[in-house]
């Protein structure tokens, strides 16, 4: 789909992508519509590119391994009565070629040609899901992934 932007985020407190299905489960009970969320300060500027067939790309440990279809855009008011925005994300989290990212604080916006292709299912368990990311992408950058 053209037209669209994406997002890249680091995935704190998670080692695997397992990790991020585990705890966005854990708190799907507690999300009104049962939709996975991630609540930032900022709003991003370019919402509708992003509402376009946009994604979430998250890195483990230095490396892009999965993504997230970004499905809306909710206003949260914090506790403190300031505004944030609630990414809603598609509950499916769709693993992808594994792609080094440099450290970076909040999130970034990540262009559709500059995005990792996704793994065809089945793909990440023969293509060593299970392997530390930091070895996925060596392998990645070798072409042997």
């Amino acid at each position: 789909m053209t037209g669209h932007i994406n997002l890249v985020k680091l995935c704190v407190g998670a080692e695997k992508v397992e990790d991020l299905e585990a705890w966005q489960a854990s708190r799907a009970a507690q999300m009104p519509d049962g939709l996975p969320r991630h609540v930032t300060r900022m709003w991003p500027k370019r919402e509708a590119a992003l509402l376009s067939g946009g994604s979430l790309y998250w890195v483990f440990k230095g490396v892009i391994l999965a993504r997230q279809q970004i499905l809306r855009l909710d206003e949260v008011i914090g506790d403190d009565g300031v505004r944030r925005c609630g990414i809603v994300m598609d509950p499916a989290v769709i693993r992808t070629r594994p792609a080094p990212r440099r450290p970076f604080q909040g999130w970034r916006y990540l262009a559709p040609e500059d995005s990792p292709s996704d793994l065809k299912d089945g793909a990440a368990r023969q293509g060593g899901a299970d392997l530390p990311p930091d070895l996925q992408a060596a392998l990645a950058d070798i072409g042997v992934l």
